[in-house]
């Protein structure tokens, strides 16, 4: 099976962060929640649905909204969207099903519970890529 997803975040649509996965952070995760729900509800004023899919230098981003989360994840170019669409909304189905409790409305925001996923969706997460002087 081919890793296709770099990054992946899952956060409320308030902004706030519950799971992330990034191999080379330049901005802290609860501040890419706060813009990325800031772009979303941006995007959901000038037409229905908001934002799905952008594009960075050499990265796409694509979003997938499910009842109050909103799953982000990153890839290289070179990968087909539509693969990526169903392998997030593959992870968003298990995260629903193992973590029901984020839809109530009181949920705690007890962060730590969510550390675990990543064993979950190991399979669909590509490994970082070790530059040399990195392994000394």
């Amino acid at each position: 099976m081919v890793k296709l997803i770099q990054d992946i975040w899952i956060q409320k649509k308030n902004g706030i962060v519950l799971f992330s996965r990034v191999f080379n952070k330049k901005i802290e995760d609860q501040l890419f929640g706060a813009l990325m729900s800031a772009l979303n509800s941006f995007a959901e004023q000038l037409s229905e649905g908001g934002l799905s899919n952008f594009e960075l230098s050499d990265k796409k981003f694509t979003l997938i909204k499910k009842k109050d989360l909103l799953f982000i994840c990153n890839y290289s170019k070179k990968v087909k969207e539509k693969k990526v669409n169903a392998e997030l909304e593959a992870i968003a189905e298990k995260f629903l099903k193992l973590y029901p409790e984020v839809q109530n409305e009181n949920f705690d925001y007890e962060l730590s519970k969510f550390e675990e996923f990543e064993k979950v969706i190991e399979d669909a997460l590509q490994e970082p890529i070790k530059k040399f002087w990195e392994e000394f």
